[in-house]
């Protein structure tokens, strides 16, 4: 748990680190720009840092005593940043190293849950042409197909033939990293916000596109949002604790988001965590942390206060 606090001078300077290098960049920019007008309505001194591909050096241009850290994707939400971070002895917001890695990776964070009995849907590593006839032979159609390293649905697709599998395939092949293929759930989607341990309200998503892709997520005015999502309380009560039980085999500490789905037959199905979540005025975080009476500066002030612990 995290060390609570009301004053703002317990933070001392805070940067809060956005932008990277990664596809998620724009994202990126637009979340830390929220977090830093939060947290400077909180009397927080803190800076924002603008960050390309170089994530230490601007902090070796000043002296920071802990970041805010809304870098999404490859660089800032892989392990990458915060082993610099640990070995410059910075504080930072949510999870380790070990943590940050896994959950970045799609693939490895199955395999994980998959050891820990925890339900994924199928799925297969596509690596050569061989590759996709057996998929299709092996898992059947309809299937997505993601790239393992990247956020916000990019380079995913979903392909319902042999012909639609193939371009989907070349589509997350661009991304430099592994791709796989997965059995598409037809089903209802939820996501679940667990902040310092702790489940908020479950979210149903619901789009008249083929799937949560990124315009749903980023531009789209048609996305609706259910929350109270839906479930009788028990229910979401089973899948709170389910997402909660995915983070805590990862390692995943502070905050993060679950992405689950619940087939018809009222099977759940864990997708990914986000260790980096969005916060901007279309993400679900702050949308969960609002339901339950949280609001915006409160979450993010929240967020930051689980940095204290690492101290």
């Amino acid at each position: 748990m995290s060390v609570q606090t009301t004053s703002a001078k317990a933070f001392g300077r805070v940067a809060v680190l956005m932008g990277g290098a990664s596809a998620e960049r724009e994202v990126s920019l637009r979340s830390g720009k929220a977090v830093l007008n939060a947290l400077l309505g909180r009397e927080v001194d803190a800076i924002g840092l603008d960050v390309g591909g170089n994530l230490v050096e601007p902090l070796l241009e000043s002296r920071y005593d802990r970041v805010f850290n809304i870098i999404h994707g490859r660089g800032g939400e892989d392990g990458v940043l915060q082993g610099a971070l640990e070995a410059l002895g910075i504080p930072y917001t949510g999870s380790g190293v070990l943590a940050s890695a896994l959950a970045m990776d799609k693939l490895r964070t199955k395999l994980c849950w998959l050891g820990a009995g925890l339900p994924t849907p199928g799925w297969m590593l596509l690596e050569k042409q061989d590759d996709l006839n057996r998929c299709a032979e092996q898992l059947g159609f309809p299937l997505i197909v993601k790239p393992a390293n990247e956020g916000s649905s990019i380079g995913m697709s979903r392909a319902g033939n042999i012909e639609e599998l193939q371009e989907a395939w070349r589509i997350a092949a661009q991304y430099d990293c592994s791709v796989f293929a997965e059995v598409w759930v037809e089903g209802k989607e939820y996501t679940a916000a667990v902040l310092d341990g702790q489940p908020l309200p479950l979210i149903r998503l619901e789009t008249p596109n083929v799937f949560y892709d990124f315009d749903a997520k980023y531009r789209a005015d048609t996305t609706r949002y259910h929350c109270p999502c839906g479930l009788d309380g028990d229910k979401e009560t089973e899948l709170q604790q389910l997402a909660i039980r995915a983070c805590q085999t990862l390692g995943v500490e502070g905050w993060g988001r679950v992405d689950l789905l619940v087939d018809k037959e009222s099977r759940p199905w864990l997708i990914e965590v986000n260790t980096v979540p969005g916060m901007t005025d279309h993400s679900l975080v702050p949308m969960a942390a609002k339901a339950q009476g949280i609001e915006f500066d409160e979450l993010v002030w929240r967020i930051l206060e689980t940095s204290l612990v690492q101290e």
